[in-house]
């Protein structure tokens, strides 16, 4: 311990997100000098890039840590993300370098199915839509049907790409609301069709014949606008469309026209193609949508979590150990 305590001393960590001082301190006391940027902005861009000159490790979200960036820190150790995505981070430079990717798996996996929970009664109940309505003072006596909603409990829902987060919602649907489960993804899941009676099905199948689509696919080549208008025109025109996981899985101008031309009932997004989203967007013009800023993870008390979760990643890095929340693991130990 004393031997880690000593190495430790001259190695600097760069934290480019603002995280509780409980953690600065952590890492103070394993013997690191610490530099907190909170966060990167463009008064402080090239403070940043002074501080990584001597960096070992560094910690943070949201910036993209891109092959430029990357060059700058040539006694770079670890990267620690804040995020369980790790689409702001080139991949490929830290391969070749042999240096660990770190991220926070797991530790999301309630709030981001309590969000996809979120949209899914906001979306098919109205809720955004008549609580606008109401502000408005158009609750003049008794309703007529266009402040009706669609029923939530024993729907069927589909959920396409079945991981941790896709287990999780999976127990609230079918054991808070009664429905039926079914799922898309690349190997079956029989925990998941054990416990939830869940159903590995095929994609088309699941389209065709699911009330709510809810889509946790990562981003990827292979899964950008996976969703465009071939997959909309498969879609029961009741089907209510739900997407938290990446934006670029989703054709947003598909999308709209779907929502547009009543191909399908609603939506609900917490992620977009392009983050913020545009003012002009046309998405924002349209009623039977509920539009979130990417809040999935956004609560006091997961946002710590990841952040206590990096902070452990990183030292469990830079004392060797690989075992727990290593993208490229399999890499670095060629």
């Amino acid at each position: 311990m004393i031997t880690v305590e000593k190495n430790n001393e001259s190695k600097h960590i760069v934290v480019y997100r603002k995280i509780h001082q409980s953690l600065i301190e952590k890492l103070e006391n394993q013997g690191y000098k610490v530099t907190q940027f909170e966060p990167i902005n463009s008064n402080n861009i090239q403070e940043f890039y002074e501080a990584i000159k001597t960096a070992n490790g560094i910690i943070g979200s949201v910036f993209k840590i891109d092959e430029n960036v990357l060059s700058k820190a040539p006694f770079l150790e670890c990267v620690s993300a804040i995020s369980v995505g790790y689409d702001n981070y080139n991949l490929a430079v830290l391969n070749d370098r042999k240096i660990p990717l770190m991220h926070t798996p797991n530790v999301l996996n309630d709030s981001m199915a309590d969000i996809m929970m979120g949209l899914m009664i906001s979306v098919a109940r109205k809720l955004v839509y008549c609580d606008k309505r109401t502000r408005n003072g158009e609750w003049n006596g008794a309703l007529d049907k266009s402040w009706f909603g669609l029923e939530v409990h024993h729907k069927k829902v589909g959920i396409i790409g079945m991981g941790r987060i896709g287990e999780v919602l999976a127990k609230r649907c079918r054991m808070g609301f009664d429905m039926e489960v079914a799922y898309y993804s690349r190997s079956r899941h029989l925990k998941v069709e054990e416990l939830y009676d869940a159903k590995h099905q095929d994609l088309d199948t699941i389209l065709s014949t699911s009330d709510f689509i809810c889509v946790i696919l990562p981003g990827s080549p292979e899964t950008k606008h996976f969703f465009s208008f071939d997959q909309f025109s498969k879609m029961k025109n009741s089907a209510i469309f739900i997407n938290a996981g990446r934006g670029m899985t989703v054709d947003e101008i598909a999308l709209i026209n779907a929502l547009e031309t009543g191909k399908i009932a609603g939506a609900g997004l917490d992620v977009f193609e392009k983050e913020p989203l545009n003012k002009d967007s046309k998405l924002l013009t349209l009623d039977n949508i509920v539009l979130l800023p990417h809040i999935g993870t956004s609560t006091i008390e997961t946002q710590h979590l990841m952040s206590e979760c990096a902070v452990n990643n990183l030292i469990s890095a830079l004392n060797g150990n690989l075992e727990k929340n290593c993208v490229n693991a399999s890499i670095i130990k060629k």
